[in-house]
């Protein structure tokens, strides 16, 4: 069984900055790409920054220059240190990884999974 844990999201005000963490588990073999998306409240789910096996990194616009996307390899970790924070990036942020699975020796899977999201407010 696959789990992400994601930690790190809370209340914080204008311009200040948090740290969030997702920690991936279980039979996997390598990762496709694992980042965070987020989604306000009668919004869409939105990506927010990810990485992928081809070593591309993506940033939403209006998140370039303030978030940094960076990764633990040996711990299926990636986290995302969000500077300059503003109220519009309040919202849930949820992780993802799209991961490939061994389920014995000689095969393997791949699916996508979702953490169970953390929010995050900016406000004064």
């Amino acid at each position: 069984q696959v789990q992400l844990v994601e930690s790190g999201g809370g209340l914080v005000q204008p311009g200040g900055s948090l740290r969030l963490s997702c920690a991936a588990s279980g039979n996997i073999r390598s990762i496709n790409a694992m980042g965070w998306y987020r989604q306000a409240p009668g919004q869409e789910r939105e990506l927010v920054a990810n990485f992928t096996s081809g070593g591309t990194t993506n940033y939403a616009d209006s998140v370039k220059g303030r978030f940094t996307i960076s990764r633990d390899n040996a711990k299926n970790t990636v986290y995302l240190q969000m500077n300059s924070l503003k109220p519009e990036d309040t919202a849930v942020y949820y992780c993802n990884a799209d991961l490939k699975l061994v389920y014995r020796p000689g095969y393997y899977g791949r699916r996508d999974y979702w953490g169970q999201g953390t929010q995050v407010t900016v406000s004064s």
